[in-house]
């Protein structure tokens, strides 16, 4: 099973058609993805659920009904366990940015959270999740699939927002301050802490 964010709210791929609750089922082989964004943004669905019989190919197909956007991203550790946080668009996020097609998705994730928030010394400790969302540019929909890495990092220099990317804020926040971020936050950020 997959969850897929449009906004706060998710389509689900999944194997198995539940009676409708609060959601609606479609078949994954006939869906009109550009219907069931629309239904999940201007409805008071709580999700939508995508339903193909072979759970190997359920993300594969998926993948297939809009254009993907490849992502690496960081959850950063300092050495006192705080989290490297940014805040954007008047939500808290975690750092992260579209891969070049030079680069491993490893080094886009230490690139990009070098550059969205001015941190050095920045070590991968293990690939985490990877999240997908659906967004939004030049009226086109787009799927976001994000690779994140957990990183750990000795840097306790001045932290530098990259303002042409939007981000007016970066801040490593203690376990109580990373709770209270996550409110303001976005899904599949929640996921990953």
């Amino acid at each position: 099973m997959y969850s897929v964010f449009v906004n706060d709210k998710p389509i689900i791929l999944t194997t198995i058609v539940e009676k409708e609750s609060g959601f609606k089922n479609y078949l994954l082989e006939t869906v009109q993805i550009g219907k069931v964004i629309k239904e999940l943004n201007t409805t008071s669905l709580k999700a939508v659920r995508l339903i193909h019989k072979n759970p190997n190919k359920l993300l594969k197909k998926f993948l297939k009904l809009l254009p993907n956007v490849v992502a690496g991203g960081g959850k950063v550790y300092n050495d006192a366990g705080e989290i490297l946080f940014i805040y954007r668009n008047d939500k808290w996020d975690l750092p992260k940015g579209k891969a070049e097609s030079y680069e491993t998705i490893e080094e886009t994730a230490l690139r990009e959270v070098a550059e969205e928030t001015g941190v050095a010394g920045l070590k991968i400790v293990k690939p985490i999740e990877t999240t997908y969302h659906i967004f939004k540019r030049n009226g086109k929909h787009k799927i976001k699939i994000t690779y994140w890495f957990e990183m750990k990092t000795s840097f306790t220099g001045k932290l530098y927002p990259q303002e042409n990317e939007g981000i007016t804020k970066v801040s490593w926040l203690n376990q109580e301050e990373s709770k209270k971020a996550l409110e303001n936050s976005y899904a599949n950020i929640r996921l990953l802490l």
